[in-house]
């Protein structure tokens, strides 16, 4: 019997979480069962959306148990199969994250293809539940059209940054908001109208309003809090309000206020619309054939930033809610 490590949640955190809620645990992994797959996980993805999950309260998905193996998703190797869909060498996802290895019924895993050129890891990130997120939110919420001003707070993130490439492509301006002059150069390089430190540019409502003096489209919303009120005041008639996440909430220990122009929303018809990716899985086959193809013709790209060892899982996502990633935040395990 081989043994494996994984990360589980020692306690609960109020505010930020650190180091000392998570426990890093050394677990047996047998052969696999009848039906199973064992799979050596290659990378594993930190996201926002877990930080939710560590509260215990009712959300759209259960909360994480404390004493136990964290989830998430990741892309691994099969090594040893008894199914007949998968063999030995098979690149695969799951949400088996936060583990270095594991067993897992068949079903539990999704074969994944080979595309030249790119690591399995983009199937965590502008081919996986991120670029899902930015497509399905932008398209089928935002519905931009050409010639129309989209706006993206946290835009160097691994949505964000997938928004602001995807609005491009469909003939946007596209102005994003992001914590460092590097993002920001970043941003532009893609194509980026207008990069905005937010922590520097003084006031971020004259900064936005300078780039977009007509006002804005679309907004697609990553963060909340001021970014979300400076949207409401800049927006258009009609504009379309994708409420993805609002990062700058997650910690908070108090109630947060909500936008003080909220009521503009009525006078400006605004549509503001929250979303879960999961509600637009049906589309997985039509976002993957097109940003496949935008890939293969090297009109979009993307940023990595990657830990090294799943003892760094914790560093890596604590790091999120401090901005220390450009596009992507993944853990190396192989």
């Amino acid at each position: 019997m081989a043994t494996t490590r994984e990360i589980h949640l020692k306690s609960r955190p109020v505010g930020v979480p650190d180091a000392a809620h998570f426990e890093l645990a050394t677990v047996d992994l047998p052969a696999p069962g009848p039906g199973e797959v064992q799979v050596k996980n290659l990378f594993m993805s930190v996201d926002p959306y877990m930080r939710g999950r560590m509260y215990d309260r009712p959300s759209y998905v259960p909360p994480f148990q404390v004493g136990k193996v964290l989830e998430g998703g990741a892309v691994g190797e099969v090594v040893a199969s008894n199914d007949s869909g998968f063999k030995p060498g098979d690149i695969v996802s799951s949400m088996l994250g936060w583990r270095e290895g594991f067993n897992a019924p068949a079903s539990a895993l999704t074969k994944l293809p080979a595309i030249e050129g790119v690591s399995p890891s983009a199937y965590l990130g502008i081919l996986g539940m991120p670029g899902l997120t930015a497509w399905s939110g932008l398209t089928q919420i935002g519905e931009p059209r050409e010639g129309e001003t989209v706006f993206v707070s946290g835009g160097a993130g691994a949505v964000g940054s997938a928004v602001a490439q995807i609005a491009k492509l469909k003939g946007c301006k596209v102005i994003a908001t992001a914590g460092t002059d590097a993002k920001c150069a970043w941003l532009r390089s893609v194509g980026v109208d207008h990069a905005i430190n937010y922590k520097t540019c003084g006031s971020l409502l004259a900064a936005v309003r300078d780039a977009a003096p007509k006002g804005i489209d679309v907004y697609f919303d990553n963060v909340g809090g001021e970014h979300l009120e400076v949207a409401i005041e800049l927006a258009r008639p009609f504009a379309r309000l994708v409420e993805c996440g609002m990062i700058a909430n997650y910690n908070a220990t108090e109630p947060t206020p909500g936008p003080s122009n909220i009521i503009m929303i009525v006078g400006k018809s605004i549509k503001m619309q929250g979303f879960i990716v999961t509600q637009f899985a049906s589309l997985q086959p039509q976002f993957l054939a097109e940003m496949s193809g935008w890939i293969q013709q090297g009109r979009i790209r993307w940023e990595e930033t990657v830990f090294d060892g799943i003892g760094k899982a914790p560093d890596a996502f604590v790091g999120l809610f401090s901005g220390s990633n450009t596009g992507k935040m993944l853990v190396k395990l192989a």
